[in-house]
């Protein structure tokens, strides 16, 4: 994947996250999720006053994949931020992390953005090294 590729699906996290359902804290999150043959699965995250059924992005955008099928992924972009405030490096939960091991290859690639021009990019293996599989 070249740079134009990686902004462009860091462009369609930042239109995902405008999705976000996070009234209790405020922090939206959204994610795009890249198969082997370019189709993209967006994700937001969606909070619930019960707290634990919310959802991640991350997750999100891999069950709607999932549902569809999918199970060849080459990437994920991934933003947050509180709203009103300017984005920062916005990194998965463990819980995301391991979904992501169930159906990625160690070299899976993980785009966490500020912004279209700024981001930084690791694989499955640097953010969870030791990860659980069957």
């Amino acid at each position: 994947m070249d740079d134009r590729d990686r902004k462009e699906l860091v462009r369609q996290a930042f239109l995902a996250q405008q999705q976000a359902y996070a009234p209790y804290s405020e922090f939206l999150v959204g994610a795009a999720l890249l198969t082997e043959d370019g189709k993209i699965y967006q994700g937001c995250n969606i909070e619930n006053a019960a707290y634990s059924p919310g959802n991640c992005a991350e997750r999100t955008a891999f069950f709607k994949a999932v549902s569809e099928g999918r199970r060849d992924f080459t990437a994920i972009a991934i933003v947050g931020n509180k709203r009103g405030e300017a984005g920062d490096y916005c990194p998965p939960c463990g819980v995301c992390r391991q979904v992501m091991a169930e159906f990625c290859k160690a070299d899976f690639e993980i785009l966490l953005a500020k912004d279209t021009e700024n981001w930084k990019s690791y694989t499955l293996e640097q953010l969870l090294p030791e990860r659980f599989t069957l």
